[in-house]
């Protein structure tokens, strides 16, 4: 298969790094979005006048339907995805018992479902050539649990517990899945915290610093890397040390 890959949510942030690395190693990437077109035209943009192939398409993972018209707009364009990388998702903050119905089925509908309706998308040509790489974007708390994000957490387990069994159950036909879980990253949505906070945070991790969207981009290359075809159902952990 060529090096085709889809990066879900990945027009800002850790997927925009992500995607940024994949198609400087090569491959054709797709950058999809669900409400930030700006943000992934631009990239598209930028990567194509590096000499890269990038194409931004919108959908939201939730929707099954919307998720099999990317697929095949992708397929359409590049070629059959060799590589899909699922980082779109959705997080918070709130006690438990102020979680509402809708922000739980939310969470699941984005972080679990979205893999899910993804995995099941790009599926059936790697099964036909016995090759092909998935990559989950889980985090830190899925592994350890965290106050107050009850909910994200349990997304995150979830995709953790989606990423140990589907390895097992296709390793027989030599594609691999593996989950990579990042620590306190720099992104938007860490900025919204107060200023105060971020240097705490990276006092409480061990390298004593906050990581980067690059530190994940990378940790995502070398899981898609032939360097790594011996590796499955693994679950790498980019946190500084956070969670030791």
């Amino acid at each position: 298969m060529e090096k085709i890959a889809l990066i879900t949510g990945s027009s800002r942030g850790i997927g925009r790094a992500i995607a940024a690395e994949l198609a400087h190693q090569g491959y054709a990437v797709c950058i999809n979005y669900r409400v930030r077109k700006d943000c992934a035209d631009d990239l598209a943009a930028k990567l194509t006048a590096e000499g890269c192939r990038a194409m931004a398409v919108q959908a939201d993972v939730s929707d099954r339907t919307q998720v099999n018209d990317m697929v095949r707009r992708v397929e359409d364009t590049f070629g059959p995805v060799s590589l899909l990388v699922n980082n779109a998702g959705v997080a918070g903050q709130a006690l438990f018992q102020e979680v509402t119905d809708e922000l739980w089925h939310r969470y699941f509908a984005v972080n679990v479902d979205g893999a899910f309706h993804t995995i099941q998308a790009v599926l059936p040509p790697m099964l036909r050539e016995h090759e092909g790489c998935i990559v989950n974007i889980s985090s830190m708390w899925g592994l350890r649990g965290a106050s107050c994000e009850v909910t994200y957490s349990a997304t995150k387990a979830a995709l953790i517990g989606l990423t140990r069994s589907l390895a097992a159950e296709l390793a027989p036909t030599h594609i691999r899945v593996n989950c990579v879980a990042p620590g306190v990253i720099q992104t938007d949505m860490l900025r919204a915290l107060p200023a105060e906070v971020l240097p705490q945070l990276a006092e409480e991790t061990p390298l004593r610093r906050l990581g980067l969207p690059e530190d994940i981009a990378h940790a995502v290359a070398y899981l898609a890397d032939e360097k790594s075809s011996f590796i499955t159902g693994q679950v790498l952990t980019v946190d500084g040390g956070f969670i030791l």
